[in-house]
C-alpha cells in the first residue's frame, strides 16, 4: 500500500484530491496545510504545517514516510505586490525538495504550477517559454525552475501541472463568483466579445492527477502537463447552462455597457471595495486562452465528466450548501 502526501490538501484541488483518495483502498493518505479542512472528516488526516518551515516539514516526512507527493501547496491570490508575497511558491517548493532528499522514501512527486507562467493567448514554444501574468505568474515560473534545475530531484519521478481555469464543488473566485451571479439572474452576455477558453471540471482534473502517478516513468518524467478538459468552452454557452437551472434566459447587452462596468469597478477598487467587474476581469473574459492538452490527453484517455454533468453536479453542491 502507497503512502501519499498532499501539500495544500485544504485548498479546493486539495479538498477533492483528498476526499478521493480517502475512498480508495490502495493509499494511506495524509495532507498538510496552514488551514483546517474544508471537510470535517478531513482533519484526521491532516497535520497543520507551512512548508516555508522545514524543521517541521521534515518531521512529518520523517515520520510518513510518503512513497507518492502531490504538491498543491502555494500562494494562489493575486494580491501581491512582489516575488515575497508569494515565497511559499519559491522557499517552500526549495524546502520540499530537500526534504523529499533527505528522507528517500519518495518514488514520485507531481508539483503544481499555473497555467499564468503565461499570459492569457500566448502560446508558448516550449515549456521553458516564459511570458509570466501578474506577479503571481513570476512566481509559478521561479517554482518551476528551481524544480528543472534541482539536483536533488535525480532519484525521483517528477512532474510539473499547470491547472487551467478549474471549477467545481468546494471552489471559490472567480468561478464560483461566476456560478452566482449567473444562478442569481445578474449575468449578461456581452455582445459577440465573448471568449474561448481551456477550463476544466474538477473531477476531471483529479483523473488527470491519478493517471500521471500511475503512468510509467517514461510517459511522465521531467514532463509538463496542462490540465483541463479537452475541448475549450464558449463562455457564452457555458454561463446558459448554468442558467437553465435556474429557468433564466440570459439577456444580451452591448459590450460598451462592461467596459463601464469595469471602469467603475476600477475606482471601487481603489477606494479596497469589491466589485465583480473591473478592466483586469474584463480583459481576461474576452481573451481567448485556449492550452495545448494533446499530452495529458495521452495519458489520461477520456474524462469521467462531460461539462453539463459537471454543471449539474456543481448547481446542486452549490443548493445543498446553501452557498
Amino acid at each position: 500500500m502507497k503512502n501519499i502526501l498532499v501539500t495544500g490538501s485544504s485548498g479546493f484541488i486539495g479538498t477533492n484530491l483528498m476526499a478521493f483518495l480517502l475512498e480508495q483502498n490502495n493509499y494511506n493518505v495524509l495532507g498538510i496545510d496552514l488551514v483546517v479542512p474544508k471537510i470535517n472528516s478531513h482533519t484526521d488526516f491532516w497535520k497543520k504545517n507551512d512548508i516555508r518551515e522545514k524543521k517541521s516539514l521534515l518531521k512529518i516526512f520523517s515520520e510518513f514516510k510518503p512513497n507518492i507527493v502531490i504538491h498543491l501547496g502555494a500562494k494562489t491570490d493575486l494580491n501581491g505586490v512582489n516575488l515575497n508575497y508569494y515565497n511559499a511558491n519559491s522557499d517552500g517548493v526549495s524546502n520540499l525538495i530537500e526534504v523529499i532528499a533527505q528522507v528517500g522514501s519518495v518514488e514520485r512527486v507531481i508539483f503544481a504550477s499555473s497555467m499564468y507562467v503565461c499570459v492569457p493567448g500566448y502560446k508558448p514554444n516550449s515549456n521553458e517559454d516564459y511570458k509570466p501574468h501578474t506577479i503571481y505568474g513570476e512566481s509559478k515560473v521561479l517554482t518551476e525552475e528551481i524544480i528543472k534545475n534541482s539536483l536533488l530531484l535525480d532519484k525521483n519521478v517528477w512532474s510539473i501541472v499547470r491547472p487551467t481555469s478549474i471549477w467545481g464543488p468546494w471552489f471559490g473566485e472567480p468561478y464560483k463568483n461566476f456560478f452566482d451571479i449567473v444562478l442569481s439572474g445578474k449575468y449578461m452576455h456581452m455582445g459577440t466579445k465573448a471568449c474561448m477558453k481551456t477550463y476544466g471540471y474538477i473531477d476531471n482534473t483529479i483523473f488527470q492527477l491519478i493517471k500521471i502517478i500511475n503512468s510509467p516513468k517514461e510517459k511522465i518524467h521531467k514532463k509538463v502537463f496542462y490540465l483541463g478538459d479537452y475541448e475549450p468552452y464558449h463562455i457564452s454557452d457555458w454561463a446558459d447552462e448554468i442558467a437553465s437551472y435556474a429557468n433564466l434566459k440570459i439577456p444580451k447587452v452591448p459590450y460598451t455597457f462592461f467596459k463601464a462596468l469595469a471602469f467603475f469597478g476600477d475606482l471601487l477598487k481603489l477606494a479596497k471595495i469589491k466589485f465583480p467587474m473591473t478592466t483586469f476581469r474584463l480583459k481576461n473574459m474576452t481573451t481567448n486562452n485556449v492550452h495545448e492538452l494533446s499530452l495529458i490527453k495521452e495519458i489520461a484517455g477520456n474524462l469521467p465528466v462531460s461539462r453539463i454533468e459537471g454543471v449539474k453536479q456543481t448547481v446542486d453542491w452549490i443548493k445543498k450548501n446553501n452557498l
